[in-house]
């Protein structure tokens, strides 16, 4: 059955981004003299940037402010974003569910910069689009407020909402929402308890009722 909104997790959901955000972070650190261990962008996935910054600084004794630290990671990114793709089936999803007049929304904890310019690469920024960035929230993913922004932004009741995560972070944000939540991870990674784990985008489109006929 189609739900009444769908709300989408940005990076690694609708855009195969994670790996320029590994990028930049890598970039930075080894421009400040740092060689960060292979498995650090597994552990931060899905975190937004002051708790990462704060966990860099007390790993490596970061030697400038988050400010500094976010302005040069940024511009690696903005550097970089106009290579990326969208993840595969993902934005066909999404102009699917656009067409049908189903509600979608954008929440994100990267802050408005990045999730704009992800939005302009994927095509799918236009006036009306709705979006909850980082900038946007008293607290990020895992609590629940972005989504619950988003089911107030659209008008759709948090329990007639589905989301879309790549994340075990973002899926408890979803699922602490109230929200059917789907966790559609893009590497190994263990399901949390409450959400629907999806392992294709065909699958997915089952879950949304797009397959019905």
């Amino acid at each position: 059955m189609m739900p009444k909104a769908v709300f989408w997790d940005m990076d690694g959901t609708l855009i195969d981004s994670e790996p320029l955000h590994e990028q930049a972070m890598v970039a930075v650190l080894k421009s400040l003299g740092i060689t960060p261990p292979a498995d650090l962008h597994d552990r931060i996935i899905g975190i937004s940037a002051r708790p990462i910054y704060d966990m860099l600084h007390e790993m490596f004794g970061l030697n400038l402010s988050f400010d500094d630290w976010i302005v040069r990671k940024y511009v690696y990114y903005m550097e970089h974003v106009g290579r990326l793709k969208p993840r595969a089936g993902a934005v066909e999803i999404f102009r699917d569910l656009r067409a049908l007049g189903v509600p979608q929304a954008i929440v994100s904890n990267s802050d408005r910069l990045i999730v704009e310019a992800n939005m302009r690469v994927l095509g799918i920024d236009r006036p009306g689009m709705k979006s909850v960035t980082r900038n946007d929230v008293r607290f990020g993913k895992p609590d629940p407020e972005p989504y619950l922004r988003a089911a107030w932004l659209t008008g759709v009741d948090p329990a007639e909402s589905v989301v879309v995560e790549d994340t075990q972070t973002g899926s408890l944000a979803g699922i602490a929402a109230g929200m059917q939540t789907l966790f559609w991870p893009q590497q190994p990674m263990e399901t949390p308890d409450g959400a629907i784990r999806i392992d294709s985008a065909d699958e997915l489109r089952d879950r949304l009722g797009l397959n019905d006929d």
